[in-house]
Parts: structure tokens; sequence; C-alpha cells
């Protein structure tokens, strides 16, 4: 009998098995950091706390959402797809992959592949989990169960359907989930829009006040994990006001906790209340204990870490300043900057970490886009220490170095995604972007346990802007614009003075627009908006005026993205500054051309 070590979160099920029987290979660029002392083998670019080692266990295995691991050592993991990852074709094979290290060099010398496949009309998950000797793994609406058999690390046999239905809808379509001791399957349904409002996120527009999504969304649904063919619907909610939970944790005495994916675009979508700074600071990402029945206060609230309350949201009429009604919700257990996005959370309960370790909780923050045109944060793994229901200090980094020189969606070579400890110790670190798992262990030595590196304030302040990434448009001397755009990279009406000045607009340099947080420093598009750089136009026929009116409207509805583009970007532009940033947008596509 296989005896399940480990509780996770990822997705994925059916039929068709392939098996490649290849160690995985690192791919791609490292991170700029050398292997630590005494980590001989330690070819994961990363920086961690004097005394730990890391591996890279596989790679390139598609967009790794979140793991498991047996008894035995075997680390499942969930994978997805979509327009999260640009619709980029996933590997061939089914979704959920099994990694096994048979030599014990750290690495993964077998990869097996099964679950639903593009095919059988998958798409892959996030959530995933072992109880009783069997996988649980999300997959489209529904959480399956796969029976392990003896002598394999993949199942035989066909899925169960243990939950269907789950809505599939919006900004936020994954499910991750949790099994406790008891067999009670918690499961994550969150928000499908920003803050409830009338249009999403569209500046100025009101909430819906009750939201509807609470009904569906917005929270946390318990239902039981021995039970096949579960319907998903209201009267299993456990608890309310959570925008996106997608870590969730168990401790030794049995108290849950989940993260927050905090709100974005208060200032973009409020500039008279908020100033353009308070986009990149606000609200704060959350941990919290979870109780039946409890209400964190989303949609109507938000935390901010300036003042250590719940505010009201502008949507519901908050000025910035009062409670008023969140003043009766539960506050979080800690908070994190702004936007960092805490996808994974992990209660260490191994020996082979040094004890503190096993007195709080790993959080992997999958990074930022909301904070443009400041600089990105999030991006790492960090360790905040808990005293039962309390957090008892600040929390530390304990692996950076996943995004390589870029902290940004488009820049970064790796991003945290998921958690899970082996039955050896080791914590395992899932990556999405290029499908990489790391392996951590601790080895001690001189000065071991030292070099811990506090994490920032979520009080901190937004810092300075972003750097571009492209040369100043004015070069080194007073005709630099002219040279930079002239051979036909300026639309018919307008100037390189315009171009120049789109430029630094686009960067964050002027006006505040945070244009960077969705088409990228480099314009060549992000999961959450489109390459600029093309020519490929979807709301205009790509004429200067075209460009010029889109931006001005803004898309409340993409045709092909996740992120809808207020009026003006959600900035306080003048028509002047509009029809630059259109120059600037419109010499891109021609300067590829040409």
């Amino acid at each position: 009998m296989r005896r399940v070590y480990a509780i996770g979160s990822l997705i994925l099920c059916t039929a068709a098995v392939l098996l490649l029987g290849l160690r995985a290979q690192p791919a791609g660029a490292r991170p700029p950091h050398p292997p630590a002392a005494g980590c001989p083998k330690d070819d994961s670019g990363l920086k961690l706390p004097a005394g730990f080692c890391a591996t890279i266990f596989a790679d390139g295995i598609g967009h790794a959402r979140h793991m498991a691991v047996s008894a035995d050592g075997v680390v499942y993991v969930n994978t997805w797809s979509g327009v999260y990852y640009g619709n980029a074709a996933p590997p061939p094979g089914g979704f959920l992959v099994a990694l096994q290290d048979k030599t014990g060099d750290g690495k993964a010398d077998m990869v097996e592949r099964f679950g639903e496949t593009v095919q059988t009309g998958g798409a892959g998950g996030t959530g995933i989990a072992l109880y009783k000797d069997a996988i649980y793994a999300e997959i489209n609406d529904k959480i399956v169960r796969y029976p392990l058999a003896a002598g394999s690390i993949v199942p035989k046999a066909a899925a169960d359907t243990i939950l269907s239905g789950l809505p599939l809808t919006g900004d936020h379509p994954m499910h991750p989930f949790i099994i406790d001791a008891s067999g009670s399957l918690f499961v994550d349904v969150a928000s499908p829009s920003n803050s409830c409002q009338e249009k999403n996120r569209t500046p100025g527009s009101p909430g819906v006040n009750p939201c509807p999504e609470l009904e569906t969304r917005g929270g946390i649904w318990r239902y039981d994990a021995n039970k096949t063919d579960q319907k998903f619907s209201s009267a299993g909610r456990y608890a309310t006001g959570i925008r996106n939970g997608e870590g969730l944790a168990i401790d030794a005495a049995g108290r849950m906790f989940v993260t927050q994916h905090g709100r974005d675009q208060l200032h973009a979508n409020w500039p008279a209340i908020y100033k353009d700074e308070q986009e990149a600071t606000l609200p704060a990402e959350q941990i919290m204990l979870l109780k039946q029945g409890g209400d964190y206060g989303w949609p109507t609230c938000y935390y901010d870490p300036f003042v250590s309350k719940l505010i009201l949201a502008p949507e519901y009429g908050g000025d910035g300043k009062q409670q008023g009604v969140c003043a009766t919700k539960t506050p979080p257990v800690a908070a994190y900057p702004a936007h960092w996005a805490p996808n994974g959370l992990l209660r260490y309960d191994k020996a082979q970490f040094p004890k503190r370790y096993s007195e709080g909780v790993f959080i992997a923050f999958h990074g930022s886009w909301d904070r443009a045109p400041y600089n990105q944060g999030g991006y790492n793994v960090v360790f905040q220490p808990l005293a039962g229901e309390r957090a008892t200090g600040q929390c530390e980094i304990f692996a950076d170095g996943f995004a390589g020189k870029a902290k940004s969606p488009e820049g970064a070579q790796h991003r945290p995604s998921g958690l899970a400890v082996g039955p050896d110790g080791a914590l395992y670190v899932s990556d999405d972007v290029a499908g990489r798992i790391y392996r951590i262990v601790y080895r001690g030595g001189a000065g071991a346990g030292g070099g811990v590196t506090p994490c920032p304030s979520a009080a901190s302040p937004a810092g300075p802007l972003a750097a571009s990434p492209s040369k100043p448009p004015e070069g080194v001397n007073p005709d630099a614009a002219k040279e930079e755009h002239a051979g036909g990279a300026v639309p018919a009406g307008a100037t390189p003075e315009m171009v120049a000045l789109g430029d630094r607009i686009f960067h964050g340099q002027v006006g505040g627009a945070p244009c960077t947080g969705c088409h990228g420093a480099d314009a060549k598009g992000t999961p959450l908006g489109p390459d600029l750089t093309g020519k490929k136009w979807l709301w205009s026929d790509g004429s200067f005026a075209g460009i010029t009116k889109t931006i001005t409207d803004g898309v409340s509805q993409p045709k092909q993205y996740r992120a809808p583009m207020p009026p003006k970007g959600g900035a306080q532009l003048t028509d002047e500054q509009v029809q630059a940033v259109a120059a600037y947008v419109w010499s891109l596509g021609h300067k590829a051309a040409n």
C-alpha cells in the first residue's frame, strides 16, 4: 500500500500516460548567483540563507503550478495552459507530471506525464493533493481522483469525479485546494473580477451592492474528499470575502491559513482619491486565519498596511480613510507589500531544516505587475514566523533570484508558484514560466543560519520609478530624439519630439501611466496585455488616429487578454500626452517593420 505523505495544490486528469524516461535538463539562462559555498551541485542560481543548497530538480515540464509529494518521494505537479501563458502550446502528453529521483543526486531521473491532454479537452490547472493512496487534481471545472497502483508512480485507472461544475469565467479561473486529515476538501473559488464593479476595472464604475459574485465566487468552499459526483453550489460556501486565496496550509493544531491576492488599480480607477504611488503600495497582500463563516472583506474592503486596518473600498463609497462596515470584517494575520501575488503557502513539518522553520509558513510570491511604473516586487519565497494564530515578527526572504535580472512579468525567467515538502525534508518550489522545479535542502556548516534578509515592510514606500530598458530618446546630444525616430518611424501628424515624449510616458517617467505593467517594459506584451511591437491590432486599424482613439476610450472587454485597459491607461493624461503615447506605439510597430 502506498502511504501518502504530503498535501499540496495542483491540477489535471484522465487517461493518457506518456513516459519520457529522461532526466529533465535546465532550459534557458540562469539567474546570476554563483553556487553557494559548500554546495558543489547547486546549479539553481538562487540566493539562499547560509547552510542551504538548491538544485534544479526538473525543467521544461510545462507551466508548473502546485505540487504534492508522496511518502516515497515522488513529486506530483499540476501544469496549466491558456491565456495566462499567451496560449502557448503545452508539452505533449498529460498535464499532470510525476517526477522521481532514483539516483539520489537531487535531480529527477524519471518524468512521466498522465491525465487529460489537449486532445481530450484538457487545459491543465493549479490544484493538486495526495490523500488515501490517490492523487486529487483540478481539471477544467472538476476535481478528480486517480487511485495510485502498487509499483507505479502514475495511476493506471481512469479518474473518478469528486466535484464538478466549478466556475471558469473571469479573471481568476483556477481552483487550488487542500484536504485535511478528516477528508474535508477546501476549494478556493476566486472572484471573476477585480472589485465587483458594474464595469470591471473601469475608472469610476461603482461596485454592485450586494455583490452577486459572492454567491458562487470570492471565498472558500468545503466538500468531502471521500465522496464522488458532488456538484458545486452556493450551499458549500465555508468562508467569504476572499478575492483570490491561492495558497492554503494547515498547521499542527489543525488551524487553516489562506493567502489573499489583494485587489488592483486603486489609483488607476480612482485617481481623485489615490496618488499615483499608491497604485504600487495599496492594498497589502495577506495571510488570513480561515474560519467557518468568516467574512474577510472583499470586495467592500481592502487592507491598508499604513494604518493597519481594513478600509472601505472606493467602489462602495470609501474615501481612502474611513472603515465603515470594514470594522466588522476579519483582519489578516500578516500583511505583505502590495501586488506581490502569494500563489503558494506551506507549513514545514519535517526536521531537516533548523527547528525555527517548523514554527511558521513559507510563501511563494509569484511577483507583481500593478506596481508599474515603479519597480515590481515579489518573485521570491519568504518565511513567515507564526505562534498559534499570530505572526511573531517580520517575514524574511528565504529564496530569491528566480526572476534573474528583471523582476517583471515580461522579463522574469522564472516565477515561484507552488511549494511542497518531501519525506526527507527537502523543500520543492515550482516555476510556471519555464516549468522548472527547484529542490532546496539544508547542509549546515560554518555560518549556517546566517544571511537572513528581512522582507520589506508592507508599509514601505513605492520606491524609485523603474528604469526604462531602452536608451533615452534624447540620447546624448540635442538631435538624438530626431536621430532615434528618423527613418519613417514617426506617423504623419506627429513629430520625433512627440514620439520621444510618448516613450517617457509609456515607461512611467511622465504622467504616472502604468503601461509597462500590462504591455511590458519592452512593449512586447505579457499575459495581461498584447505585444505592441508588431502589426497585429485588435481594436483599430493600427493608424495613428486609431491608436489614439483606443488609448482615449480604453478597452473594457479585452478579446484575448486578461486585463481591461481603463481610458487613458488609468492615468490623468492630457490629450497631447495621449497623442504622444499613440505616436510612440505607432512607431514601435513601424520600426519593427523597417
